[in-house]
């Protein structure tokens, strides 16, 4: 369990502009989803700290949430333990002209739940048969379903989780599953071999993201997406501005009678020396 080579790091200055230009690729990208009715999932997986959160969140940065949205379940309930495993997770797909990234997914009983016992061995096993089934259904219905796991080193892992205890800012993203993925580093990567074994199909493989600079992993994760989405321009419908008509017969009433906000943005401009 050595550190992974880290390649030569993107300039700020070369990622910024790159990911605003993919940035606006996704913008057009979607526009195309939303006018030709196709359905996107896009699962994204990987060990805790790897950088599924930040990709997705500058993938949605521009987007419509209308369009694209995110999901990321918390643990299931009573009666959800009780359903057929995948069914909760069905009820998220996308219709017609709609995105769904998900923020880990039904993966987690490969990962999660396989290593720490929170599933059987034979809750475990079916998963592992019934997986690639479930999504060629998914695929053969004709959604396009997109598989990444962002793979980071133990030591960079390590490093993160240390970044995160000392940030007030991203404590919360700490919690002690993830820090026991430490000592378990080893039962995860076996859990991980053995996942894509099963369930890298040609319908849907598994598409590996090196993610010890989170700022390539990001770029790369972006372009190899619009790669794969047979995404065309296609204009917005045009929208006309009209004129605004006169206010005549109309009065506003005194900002007095209304509760307003503090000014709390005057109490730090400096006044002019």
């Amino acid at each position: 369990m050595s550190e992974a080579k880290k390649p030569k790091r993107v300039k700020k200055s070369v990622y910024e502009a790159e990911l605003t230009r993919l940035q606006a690729e996704l913008v057009t990208m979607q526009q195309w989803v939303k006018s030709s009715g196709a359905r996107v999932v896009v699962i994204f997986e990987g060990r805790d700290a790897a950088g599924k959160g930040s990709a997705i969140k500058r993938i949605t940065q521009y987007l419509n949430p209308r369009v694209a949205r995110v999901v990321a379940l918390p643990m299931p309930t009573e009666r959800q333990r009780g359903q057929w495993y995948f069914q909760r997770y069905i009820e998220h797909l996308p219709s017609t002209g709609e995105i769904v990234l998900m923020d880990r997914s039904w993966y987690n009983r490969a990962g999660v739940e396989r290593v720490m016992g929170y599933c059987t061995s034979d809750e475990y096993r079916r998963f592992l048969h019934q997986a690639p089934l479930f999504e060629r259904m998914l695929v053969e219905d004709g959604i396009l379903l997109v598989k990444y796991w962002f793979s980071v080193s133990d030591l960079e892992q390590e490093r993160r989780f240390r970044s995160r205890l000392k940030d007030p800012m991203r404590r919360w993203k700490l919690s002690e599953t993830d820090v026991l993925s430490i000592t378990k580093w080893v039962d995860y990567s076996k859990a991980k071999d053995e996942m894509f074994v099963h369930t890298d199909i040609a319908e849907a493989p598994w598409w590996v993201v090196e993610s010890e600079d989170k700022r390539a992993s990001r770029l790369n994760a972006i372009s190899h997406l619009l790669s794969l989405v047979p995404y065309e321009k296609t204009d917005p419908p045009k929208v006309h501005i009209p004129t605004r008509p006169s206010a005549s017969d109309y009065e506003r009433p005194p900002r007095e009678l209304n509760h307003q906000v503090p000014d709390h943005a005057a109490t730090l401009v400096k006044p002019e020396e």
